[in-house]
């Protein structure tokens, strides 16, 4: 079963989740005074936790091993934190929010009550954004170990992520596409579906795709971008994807649609696609490129465009220069690297893509992973179910942990991560429009 989504649009309003748990029953306890209610063994965590909760409208309590509770308001918390023994509590102290994180995907930690406000009281406490020495060294150790600098880690670090099969994607992707990159939610728009679709013909209409011209899809995953482009538009696809899994699934789907001679996949690094093709997208692949190979994979991007083509690049990218978050590259995206925009402009340009018009998507991602979230707790189960050893427990919280964080991180008034469309020209544009207005043709 689906999870109903709420309705959306300009005044989509967030509202309230309760969590799927498997846990086991949690205990309760009772306080009428606000802020610490009992001095838990430690008070220097007393006051870890103060900083990462006190002052927050969202009302919480936390409670400790020993039994002591924190409270940072006298009204019913939205959510409890329960330490279930003194390791979870260490690992807090360590390494931060990575710990308190790693703490609950082992089950030192459980959570009772909407996870989502959770993070997003500590996402508007600026607490991830306070430096850890500890975690930034398992960063940079993590980086000498996964590095995409070579093709066959870069492959490996792919495979690890996306390889994890169609069948475990499925069940809380969007049911046209399998789209697994930001949506486009339009006034208007209700469903996952309508907003993937939205997406797909906004990139389309960014570059003037028309019937007959070929394209590159930079990423193309389940290829639901070059079906769409194809039915819709009459253009000749060629999905660009470094992993073998997805590869082979997107060529048993052309087969079936028997657009052989239409649609083809061609398995690469980012920075070996060969050709030259009248458009170029690129949905989602700069994340992946790593701190040391931006300028060979935008490179790559330039040489695949003819000259005077137009692209799109649609990643999610720092205002400002800062470290990937830690637990992504560690525990969903080995590897994985959030580049800065100017890092990714100054890429472009040096490698004659002229910039012409940068479009800024955070909102639209936030109510995206709301949706994909709350439909990986619905069809858990299901999931599970696929094979009850990879999928485990450990595995839920990691993955639903991911994908609510980033919901409240893309939404949350502290972000530093946004989600940028760039369309570019090869060479100076001279014939695209000179507004925007094309984009939005009159309601019929």
């Amino acid at each position: 079963m689906v999870a109903k989504l709420a309705p959306t649009g300009a005044a989509r309003s967030r509202y309230r989740r309760q969590q799927h748990n498997n846990m086991n029953p949690l205990p309760t306890h009772q306080s009428g005074r606000a802020d610490v209610t009992a001095r838990p063994a430690s008070s220097s965590l007393a006051r870890l936790v103060d900083t990462m909760m006190h002052g927050s409208a969202i009302a919480c309590r936390i409670v400790f091993s020993d039994g002591s509770e924190y409270r940072n308001g006298a009204a019913a918390p939205e959510f409890t934190i329960f330490f279930r023994n003194r390791r979870g509590e260490s690992r807090l102290f360590r390494y931060g929010h990575v710990g308190l994180l790693e703490a609950y995907f082992d089950g030192d930690v459980d959570v009772d009550g909407d996870i989502a406000l959770a993070f997003r009281v500590a996402l508007d406490k600026g607490f991830s954004h306070r430096p850890n020495a500890l975690v930034k060294l398992r960063n940079r150790w993590h980086e000498v170990r996964h590095s995409n600098r070579s093709i066959a880690r870069a492959k490996a670090n792919a495979r690890a992520h996306y390889g994890l099969g169609k069948a475990f994607y499925a069940p809380w992707l969007d049911r046209i596409g399998m789209m697994y990159t930001c949506a486009y939610w339009e006034d208007g728009t209700r469903t996952l579906e309508e907003a993937q679709q939205n997406k797909m013909d906004h990139v389309c209409r960014k570059v003037r795709l028309k019937a007959g011209e070929t394209f590159v899809d930079v990423g193309c995953g389940w290829g639901g971008l070059l079906f769409h482009a194809w039915h819709r538009y009459g253009a000749l696809g060629t999905g660009i994807n470094t992993t073998t899994e997805q590869v082979g699934e997107l060529n048993e789907e052309i087969v079936r649609q028997q657009l052989t001679d239409r649609i083809r996949v061609i398995e690469c690094d980012f920075r070996e696609m060969p050709g030259q093709y009248d458009k170029l997208l690129s949905i989602g692949t700069l994340e992946h490129a790593g701190p040391h190979q931006l300028p060979a994979v935008v490179r790559a991007h330039a040489n695949a465009l003819k000259p005077g083509g137009l692209g799109v690049i649609h990643f999610i990218g720092h205002v400002g220069s800062f470290d990937t978050e830690f637990y992504i590259r560690k525990y969903i995206f080995p590897g994985g690297w959030i580049p800065s925009l100017h890092e990714a402009i100054d890429a472009m340009d040096a490698n004659g893509l002229e910039v012409l018009d940068v479009e800024n998507l955070r909102r639209h991602y936030a109510l995206t992973l709301d949706a994909w979230a709350e439909r990986f707790d619905a069809n858990w189960d299901a999931i599970h179910a696929l094979d009850p050893v990879r999928f485990d427990e450990r595995r839920r919280r990691i993955w639903r942990t991911y994908l609510w964080s980033c919901a409240e991180m893309f939404r949350s008034r502290m972000t530093r991560t946004h989600l940028f469309q760039v369309t570019v020209s090869k060479g100076n544009a001279t014939k695209y429009p000179m507004s925007r207005s094309f984009l939005y043709p009159p309601a019929p």
